[in-house]
């Protein structure tokens, strides 16, 4: 998993100011874990009510998501709501062409937003790998078959297995169920009631290491601390930079 400074978090907010020459953080990799059961062409079913516009209209209401969720995430954890309605004010304006001059603001405001952003982001990762390493203590005093990895991963098995043991340039069939320390479910094809299938080398290095000590039919816990996970980029709405995870994973099969 490619890795990620702590000036990486604030993703596009700031990103027009390296193509302006100003110093600005730039966008985190792609994200390599997170393979969905649904096809790009699939809608997935609406728990929450009824859209709020018309379906001809709901693309463009889709753009509006898809900007928030590029440009929010983990630069709106450092922000309180004051902060966001400003940040809200100056996005709308830009957008209109209603405000003062784009580029003056970014030249003249860049960098004291980026050293902002900064101090918030190290401090917010710092917290974060803090409870991380507090949990997996409390986890492996807890559970007396868990181990520790050289590389720090916790891998405790539930349910041993008897078939094939894969290794990075296999493909694994899995069903998993991911949470946050905070027992928070991020994903899980338990719940989606799918198993999935993925390339072993193409996730992150926590499921590499620990489905490499699984056989087929075996169940694990993999508790996986930053380092082997997102790293200081995050990834999403969801984890946070910095953000152990832990998983219940199934080997179904190894190709």
């Amino acid at each position: 998993m490619p890795k990620t400074s702590k000036k990486m978090v604030a993703t596009a907010l700031v990103l027009s100011l390296s193509r302006r020459g100003a110093t600005a953080f730039v966008s985190s990799p792609s994200v390599r874990f997170g393979y969905r059961a649904l096809g790009s062409n699939s809608k997935m079913s609406m728990s929450t009510g009824p859209m709020p516009e018309s379906e001809d209209n709901m693309p463009f209401y889709a753009l509006g998501v898809n900007l928030a969720k590029q440009l929010g995430g983990q630069v709106k954890q450092l922000l309180d709501e004051d902060e966001m309605e400003i940040v809200l004010k100056g996005f709308e304006a830009e957008f209109r062409g209603t405000g003062p001059d784009g580029q003056a603001v970014l030249m003249t405001y860049g960098q004291q937003l980026n050293g902002i952003l900064q101090e918030r982001s190290t401090g917010t990762v710092d917290r974060t790998k803090k409870a991380g390493v507090d949990y997996i203590a409390e986890f492996l005093e807890c559970n007396d078959e868990a181990i520790v990895t050289e590389s720090g991963l916790v891998y405790c098995p539930m349910k041993e297995g008897s078939g094939a043991q894969p290794t990075v340039s296999d493909t694994v069939e899995v069903h998993y169920h991911g949470t946050l320390i905070s027992g928070e479910v991020f994903d899980s094809s338990v719940d989606r009631g799918q198993t999935i299938s993925f390339p072993l080398g193409n996730v992150i290095k926590g499921w590499q290491e620990g489905l490499a000590m699984m056989k087929e039919g075996g169940k694990a816990t993999l508790v996986i601390p930053s380092d082997l996970a997102y790293g200081e980029g995050g990834s999403g709405d969801t984890i946070q930079p910095g953000a152990t995870l832990k998983f219940e994973v199934e080997l179904i099969k190894v190709s």
